[in-house]
């Protein structure tokens, strides 16, 4: 059928913002479209609103990566968006797999995952471009100084969404939660507004829109109220950070920290769609229509910083009702 436009989305769990906003940009397309799920449970509020659900065996399983080709042979998928952090590396090594059967993956090369999920090869790489950073070390290095700034935050280098995260004001408390956190690094503690910034980043590898978040309140890793802030100097920063680093195509979303004294101090870098991006869309920066058009050999009217300035959103819990836990039409 003339332009049909069937999408994966792995892992999807609570991306029904996520998965309403593809919808809607298919609508304004006017295109045939399915969207496919997958998820290692059906107990997934998204998982049940895809128009076919798939499940799979979690990501550490050898099969994971074979599952997923079956479905996107079987089910003619053009593009397979990733949502969480986790099979990024997978993806991406098995990139070409999917490309040889008409699927985009919407993920960045090898090496780009590799520093980001890495952060202390992501402190490594701001520093060595000339990004200004918060202080990273070793548990080690950091236990050997005479003297440290305090506060010190300490979180995982391969750790996602806040996950064992924790602020220190002595070295008592730095050697207590050193031994509790896993793959722990130091970093100097930096007061500031805390931002996230959605980055899109075309086909031609080019940065076409960045819009600045403030994170207003997080929870549980994920941020719950936020605003759009038009900052020119985040925005620049921003730009020169992703075309050093060559991520994309598609979306990626940088963590930063604008000081009182107005310096952008980059912290963290995600290269998939962040959980706080339907701000971004709402405000105008249609990144799931521009996906999609790039794709159908179209070109999206871009302009770089054309989205509404001080929106702001403020999230809440819905519902997802089901008669039954397991629904017939999820495979596995």
């Amino acid at each position: 059928m003339k332009n049909t436009f069937n999408v994966l989305f792995t892992c999807i769990g609570r991306r029904v913002s996520l998965l309403n906003s593809f919808v809607q940009a298919a609508k304004q397309l006017k295109i045939n479209t399915s969207f496919l799920g997958t998820d290692t449970t059906t107990l997934s509020p998204a998982f049940q609103l895809c128009d076919k659900s798939f499940l799979v065996e979690p990501i550490t399983n050898s099969k994971y990566i074979e599952q997923l080709l079956s479905i996107v042979k079987n089910n003619k998928v053009k593009l397979l968006v990733p949502t969480i952090d986790w099979d990024l590396k997978l993806l991406a090594k098995n990139k070409s797999k999917f490309t040889a059967m008409g699927c985009h993956v919407l993920v960045s090369s090898m090496r780009v995952v590799d520093i980001c999920q890495d952060k202390r090869k992501t402190y490594d790489f701001l520093t060595e471009n000339g990004f200004d950073t918060p202080t990273t070390m070793t548990v080690r290095t950091a236990l050997a100084k005479k003297r440290l700034t305090w506060p010190c935050f300490l979180k995982p280098w391969d750790g996602s969404a806040s996950r064992g995260t924790a602020s220190v004001k002595n070295r008592k408390e730095l050697l207590f939660y050193t031994k509790k956190i896993p793959n722990c690094i130091v970093q100097k503690f930096i007061e500031g507004d805390e931002y996230t910034c959605d980055v899109y980043v075309d086909f031609d590898m080019k940065v076409r829109c960045v819009v600045p978040r403030k994170r207003i309140e997080v929870r549980a890793g994920e941020v719950s109220k936020s605003q759009i802030v038009k900052n020119s100097q985040i925005m620049t920063e921003t730009v020169r950070l992703v075309e050093t680093l060559g991520a994309g195509p598609g979306v990626i979303t940088i963590q930063l920290f604008l000081t009182k004294g107005h310096k952008v101090k980059f912290i963290e870098i995600n290269p998939r769609f962040g959980g706080g991006v339907p701000l971004s869309i709402k405000a105008g920066a249609n990144f799931p229509k521009w996906i999609i058009q790039e794709l159908l050999g179209l070109k999206p009217t871009i302009r770089f910083g054309a989205f509404r300035d001080n929106l702001t959103m403020l999230r809440y819990d819905g519902e997802v009702w089901v008669e039954s836990l397991i629904k017939k039409r999820a495979k596995r």
